[in-house]
Order: structure tokens, then sequence, then C-alpha cells
């Protein structure tokens, strides 16, 4: 189980809730791109990249749908071909088998329930086969006003690194970042986190020293008498 910080963010940097939008201005002004790295052009694209992205990363989710997309525009496509096919097309993602049936169960119930086209409320989509919240709140987010925070690995890390949660798991992660941070920012806050987690507040190594954050968060290295957090991904 993670280390939480949330007692010790108390005593050394202060409440979480005078300590969020600190955060949030100093993260959104390192990382201007902060924005979904994965490639679509359509709800449906996205849909299918967000699905494929589990347990892979998303240049390597970008490098099979640059091929997949010119094949298969619309969700009669996915149904037109073998089970085996698909699977070949997307096998280096990994868990392609799970995944392409997934793919294949959600076109059945968009063209059955939806008309072909993706629905645009979290209710619906948490229907479609292979769609969990996670997912869901992709989707939603990046279509329009988000209704939840994401939350993935390095979003959970960087939660509790920063005291924001005492929580491992992500339903309860985001329902306490969901109170803390202001609805405005449910979009971005995860996409900064990713970027953060990737670039600076690494898994095992974090680099407290070039961190903008580092007053802020209980978990850096940099004053002295600090132990970093060491929480794995």
């Amino acid at each position: 189980m993670a280390r939480s910080y949330v007692a010790e963010a108390r005593r050394r940097v202060g409440p979480k809730r005078q300590r969020i939008l600190p955060i949030i201005e100093r993260l959104k002004r390192a990382y201007p791109d902060a924005t979904i790295a994965l490639r679509f052009r359509s709800p449906l694209e996205l849909l299918v990249s967000v699905m494929l992205s589990a347990q892979t990363t998303d240049v390597n989710v970008n490098r099979v749908t640059e091929r997949l997309f010119r094949k298969y525009r619309r969700p009669e496509d996915y149904l037109a071909v073998p089970l085996e096919e698909l699977e070949r097309d997307i096998h280096s993602t990994g868990f392609f088998r799970q995944k392409a049936k997934a793919i294949r169960g959600t076109m059945k119930l968009l063209l059955e329930d939806y008309d072909g086209e993706v629905p645009a409320r979290m209710d619906d989509l948490l229907r479609l086969p292979g769609v969990a919240r996670k997912t869901a709140n992709v989707v939603v987010g990046e279509r329009g006003e988000a209704v939840g925070i994401v939350v993935d690995t390095h979003v959970r890390r960087l939660a509790q690194r920063l005291g924001l949660t005492r929580h491992d798991d992500p339903v309860k992660i985001e329902r306490d970042l969901m109170r803390l941070v202001p609805r405005q920012y449910w979009n971005v806050f995860p996409h900064l986190l990713i970027l953060h987690g990737r670039r600076v507040c690494l898994a095992r190594s974090p680099r407290c020293e070039v961190c903008v954050v580092n007053d802020l968060c209980p978990a850096s290295r940099v004053e002295v008498g600090t132990v970093a957090a060491h929480v794995d991904a």
C-alpha cells in the first residue's frame, strides 16, 4: 500500500485546499502543451484509441491507429472482418484478444442502440463492452465538459505524493480530487499530472530538485530531513 502523505502535508506544506490552485497554476505554466497524447479525428477514433491504450503507451497506440483508422472508418468496418484479422491489426498494443472482443462488442451495441454514433453521456458509455469509468471519463472530457477526473497510474501516484488523497482505489481517488479541484480544471488536471509524472515526478526516482511544486509537496526530497516517496506506478 502506498504511503499516505496527507497528515504530513497538513504539518509541513499546509492544507490541500490552500495548495491545489497554486499546484494547478504552476503545472499549467510548466506544461502549456498539456493535452491528450492520443491522435484521433472523430469520437469513434477517440473511443477506440482509449480502449487500445490500456497497458501500453500512447506512442504505441498512435503508431497502430495510424494504419488502423485508414482501414476501419465506421462501426460496421470492425464487424465486417474476422475477429482474427482485427486481433492481428491491434496485436502490438497487447492484450489484443480481449481488446478485439471488446471493440467488436462495442461496435455492435453502437449500431443496435445508438445509430452507430458514440454516445456523449457517461451512463451510456459505461454500457459499452470494455468501457470502464476511466475510458468513459476520457471520452466525455475530450468531447466537451468533463464530468469526472481521469485517474491513471500517474494521477494516482502524484495525487498521493502531493497529499491530495490517502486512497489507492481509483474511484475513491477520483472522488477526493473532484471535491478538491475546481470543476473548470477537471479536464486539464489529469493531463498536467500525467506530463509531470512522465517528465519529473518519476515512479522510482522523482526529480524533486527540478520540480516546480516541490515546496507544495509533502513527499519532496528537497528540504533537509524529508524523505522521498517511492510509490511504484
